[in-house]
């Protein structure tokens, strides 16, 4: 048997096929919710840091910090893991999606946050002389510029998230790595493994495209 029987053999490639698109379905769902998730509780943290209360500004810059230092397998076995001790039991999915949430969520309000310092301050005093409430200015000034600038940098992050799905099969969740590495256990063979990685690709490049074209895009927009 030679390298190519082993490493990729179409046989066991084409058996595990549906194993693995199974897989897939659960990363997509669990990247989908996460990033949702992820992106409008990293809003409100930015709106917290940016102009709650000091008390509330502390926390918010606490939990942003905190949730960026720790890597997002320490937060998967926290949760999994950790809580049922409180009395909270959590399934796979739900676990890898609020984990995967909440640190997403920190790098959301950290882009978001310099995304709505780099609105010039004069669109702030315009919005108040024209009698705009805070959340109307937000909704119709503010934001909408700071989008254009988060864009890229948040495009970014989600591909990163998507890639940490991967993470989820820690917790037995049958996501994508899980059901291959199933499939590898199936057939003997590690075919799945590399078919994986190769869905894997085929899902995240043009991702990673699009982060670099949104980024040549805007920075183009801003030079004009």
């Amino acid at each position: 048997m030679n390298a190519l029987d082993i490493f990729f053999n179409l046989d066991v490639l084409q058996r595990a096929f549906p194993i693995l698109l199974r897989g897939l379905a659960m990363t997509l769902l669990l990247g989908a919710v996460a990033i949702v998730a992820g992106t409008v509780l990293g809003i409100g943290l930015a709106m917290m840091r940016l102009f709650a209360a000091r008390p509330l500004r502390l926390l918010a810059t606490g939990y942003i910090d905190v949730m960026r230092a720790m890597p997002v397998l320490v937060v998967l076995i926290l949760i999994y893991y950790a809580l049922p001790f409180a009395g909270i039991t959590l399934s796979s999915f739900a676990a890898a999606a609020i984990a995967l949430s909440l640190v997403l969520a920190a790098y959301t309000a950290e882009v978001m946050r310099a995304g709505i310092q780099a609105v010039p301050k004069g669109q702030f005093e315009a919005s108040s002389a024209l009698g705009l409430g805070f959340w109307r200015m937000m909704q119709k000034v503010i934001l909408p510029q700071a989008m254009r600038i988060v864009i890229p940098p948040h495009a970014s992050n989600c591909v990163s998230i998507i890639k940490d799905t991967s993470l989820a099969s820690v917790v037995t969740m049958s996501d994508l790595l899980k059901q291959a590495t199933d499939a590898q256990a199936l057939f003997a063979n590690p075919t799945p493994l590399l078919g994986a990685a190769l869905i894997y690709v085929a899902i995240l490049w043009p991702m990673v495209r699009l982060t670099g074209w949104l980024e040549a895009r805007f920075a183009r927009a801003y030079v004009r």
